[in-house]
């Protein structure tokens, strides 16, 4: 069954089906339990605080882009970066990690980029670690 977006998600985005639904409901909660997750936060918004902050640190913050739920910000050596992560077939995407849960893939993304950082052309060449 096709179901509405779960509440605290913006009307824009497309229907979901009823385990995309749950998965989305769990994270988001999960979300809204961190201390690093804004909501609604513009992009020129999330960059303004964290140009004050130290190199590595990041928030996630809803995506202005219709296609995907949520963007992470960082503050990188060069300035602050926002990254799109995905949301397809239940799980939650940035690069080549994947959960079914936000924060968890925050965990592995820090994790794995301790020994293998990760390079998007939307930082200009300058590694994610």
């Amino acid at each position: 069954s096709v179901l509405p977006a779960p509440p605290g998600l913006p009307d824009r985005f497309r229907m979901f089906r009823s385990c995309e639904w749950e998965v989305l409901e769990r994270s988001l909660n999960i979300l809204q339990a961190s201390d690093f997750y804004w909501g609604p936060l513009s992009v020129g918004e999330a960059h303004a605080k964290l140009q004050r902050e130290p190199v590595g640190t990041y928030l996630v913050r809803d995506s202005s882009q219709g296609n995907c739920l949520f963007s992470l910000s960082v503050r990188m050596p060069t300035g602050p970066v926002s990254l799109r992560i995905s949301f397809q077939e239940g799980y939650f995407r940035l690069k080549n990690w994947f959960s079914d849960c936000v924060v968890r893939l925050l965990e592995l993304v820090v994790a794995g980029t301790r020994n293998n950082p990760l390079h998007f052309d939307e930082m200009g060449g300058t590694p994610l670690v």
